[in-house]
């Protein structure tokens, strides 16, 4: 069963955000790397998801996401998904 994470904005300035967003880069590639992400990106409000293949890589990237760690995501679900059209 895969897992997606649902960030919320905090409200962050564009320019708040961009100051962060080389160390989320790096996050997000390591696991990209890894194999464990099959998609992820920003809500028009500024919100944001991802799509892990387990809901731990979920909770591993939670731990250590910058975005999350420094308060540019106010707060965020992981939700178990049933992909039914692609099949684990």
């Amino acid at each position: 069963m895969k897992a997606v994470l649902i960030g919320e904005s905090s409200g962050a300035s564009m320019d708040e955000l961009m100051a962060v967003y080389p160390r989320h880069k790096k996050v997000s590639e390591d696991f990209i790397a890894k194999g464990v992400i099959l998609g992820m990106g920003p809500f028009a409000d500024r919100g944001n998801m991802a799509i892990f293949k387990t809901r731990k890589d979920a909770e591993d990237f939670a731990k250590v996401d910058p975005f999350i760690l420094e308060g540019l995501v106010k707060s965020y679900v992981i939700r178990d998904w049933n992909d039914s059209l692609l099949p684990e």
